[in-house]
């Protein structure tokens, strides 16, 4: 394409410049990290091979029991010396009432599951501009928690020798733990730190108060990390401890979202530009 051209008044014709636009087409990076509309076969897919690869490297972790034994024993020492141990009178107390310790256990088993797989299925059907960066936030914070379980391995508190502990699963015969009972062979018992119950209980509370308009599903979305927080420790499967490794695995994983996308999931446009001529 040449210079365009004008007539002046005088019949005379100058060359004009064709216009310079500032609009670049985007490089890789940038198309990468540009929120799109996700696919429901490959998220299924994705979601499944994921959670296959975390349970197969987490049980691959070497079972060091001496050490997470020796370990737990650290951490309930050091809760002792700070004033700050009562895992074991809430295992206790909670224990007492029958009712209140089989719905915790039924409680630990499930909910774990269903809730995260709830958010992740509405965040996919109702802001799918988000949807990608909360599910990175949620795959880096599982992936460093991997790093904990072989970097430190720790006994939950009913395994502890000595700690005067109630195994809640065993004594109540309910289903569903993958740490108790004739499902204890097919998980890691030494991979309490940190805990993902609160890891990703905390994702799921977060997003809802994020992004729920009813306000008592925001409430009821603050409020349900915290009960996990009472159930695992009732339970004995954690140390309160454990939850504070949950928490630092979800900060990473927020501030991996936060430079990819370059910023939290929340405060991205909640539907992707393919939806927006029809607002669809």
């Amino acid at each position: 394409m040449g210079d365009s051209t004008v007539t002046r008044l005088n019949g005379r014709e100058e060359a004009v410049p064709p216009l310079v636009t500032d609009e670049q087409p985007p490089t890789v990076l940038e198309r990468l990290r540009a929120p799109r509309r996700p696919r429901l076969w490959f998220e299924i897919l994705l979601i499944a091979v994921s959670y296959w690869t975390y349970s197969l490297i987490r049980n691959a972790v070497p079972e060091q029991k001496t050490q997470a034994l020796r370990n737990a024993d650290w951490i309930w020492s050091a809760e002792h010396q700070f004033g700050i141990a009562v895992e074991h009178s809430i295992n206790h107390a909670a224990n007492s009432v029958t009712w209140l310790i089989i719905g915790m256990n039924y409680y630990y088993a499930t909910l774990h599951f269903v809730v995260t797989i709830g958010v992740l299925v509405w965040l996919y059907r109702t802001h799918p501009g988000r949807y990608a960066a909360a599910r990175l936030t949620l795959f880096v914070t599982t992936g460093v928690a991997l790093l904990g379980y072989y970097l430190y391995p720790l006994a939950p508190p009913r395994l502890m020798t000595g700690g005067h502990f109630v195994d809640t699963v065993q004594v109540h015969h309910t289903w569903g733990s993958m740490a108790s009972g004739d499902l204890k062979n097919m998980s890691n018992q030494y991979a309490a730190m940190p805990s993902m119950h609160i890891g990703w209980s905390l994702w799921c509370g977060l997003t809802a108060f994020a992004l729920c308009a009813v306000p008592w599903l925001r409430v009821l979305g603050l409020l349900y990390p915290v009960a996990t927080l009472v159930v695992i420790v009732a339970t004995a499967n954690h140390f309160w401890l454990d939850a504070v490794g949950g928490v630092l695995c979800l900060s990473f994983g927020f501030t991996v979202a936060r430079f990819w996308y370059g910023s939290l999931p929340h405060a991205l446009p909640r539907l992707t530009p393919a939806l927006r001529p029809t607002e669809a």
